[in-house]
């Protein structure tokens, strides 16, 4: 009786490990669907539909966020952790935060200048921006093969003692703030030479921050389990209400603030050291 029991246990099991792997595919797709998005807004007529296209691009980089940080809760919660699903989401987060972005990036801030009288820097800019955002996919795949060559990895500004720290901005959020401005323009492109270079070099400064070694907050201290969770709760609607009826500002204070907080933590951390050298 108990072997009759196990038996038909074990199938379920086994079918929870596809579960993770779910979500992660769906990040996959979205990532497939930014890249689609991305060409479609560069080759629209309409400047309202390529808009669009891109505002469309950026929202999907939001959803893949949530389906990145879906997956590893959730294989974590089950048990079901494996080094196939820990394969499988590397390679979903170089395909969806990594080319796709780099893809919206160039396209979006780049490759939709007008012409001007000065053709020979337009065409030094655009082939300046092919280098930036691709270094950007660089960056981003090396900050992958770190985070998962690295076992307890330490920022070289170290923080609250006991508290986990991301080393590096991770992929995901690089990708969010990208993601984040071209979603507050609404998708529309950048036409001014001089906005086009700012946009680059938010560009390069986020692939800089993807493989530094300043600290980023991990939110693993979070604990979903505990026993007390209607404050987690009410703030989590918080939250969400807030993005759905502000999604533009509050997505966009939610990246950048995430970006200056890594930011002030090594600044701080060096001021700290020079007061106390001195």
């Amino acid at each position: 009786m108990a072997e009759a029991e196990a038996q038909r246990m074990h199938p379920a099991r086994r079918g929870m490990y596809v579960l993770p792997s779910l979500f992660t595919s769906g990040s996959i797709a979205l990532g497939y669907y930014i890249i689609m998005q991305s060409i479609r807004g560069s080759v629209m007529a309409d400047p309202a539909l390529s808009a669009a296209a891109f505002d469309h691009a950026s929202l999907a980089i939001a959803f893949a966020i949530v389906f990145d940080g879906l997956d590893g809760r959730i294989a974590r919660m089950t048990n079901t952790s494996s080094a196939f699903g820990k394969e499988l989401d590397s390679l979903a987060d170089v395909i969806t935060f990594g080319v796709a972005p780099s893809l919206l990036a160039y396209l979006w801030g780049v490759r939709q200048l007008p012409p001007s009288i000065h053709p020979e820097i337009e065409a030094r800019v655009m082939h300046f921006g092919v280098v930036v955002c691709f270094l950007f996919l660089i960056c981003g795949a090396c900050r992958l093969a770190r985070f998962n060559i690295s076992v307890n990895p330490q920022p070289r500004n170290p923080g609250r003692p006991g508290r986990k720290y991301f080393v590096g901005m991770p992929i995901p959020a690089g990708a969010g703030v990208l993601a984040a401005v071209i979603h507050f323009e609404g998708g529309s492109p950048v036409h001014n030479l001089w906005l086009s270079l700012v946009w680059l070099a938010l560009v390069a400064f986020v692939g800089f921050l993807m493989v530094s070694s300043w600290r980023f907050w991990s939110g693993k201290e979070i604990d979903t389990n505990t026993r007390k969770p209607g404050r987690l709760l009410v703030l989590l609607v918080v939250v969400i209400g807030i993005i759905v009826e502000w999604d533009q500002i509050a997505l966009l204070v939610i990246a950048l603030g995430y970006l200056v907080s890594g930011v002030m933590a090594r600044l701080a951390y060096s001021w700290n050291r020079r007061f106390h050298a001195v």
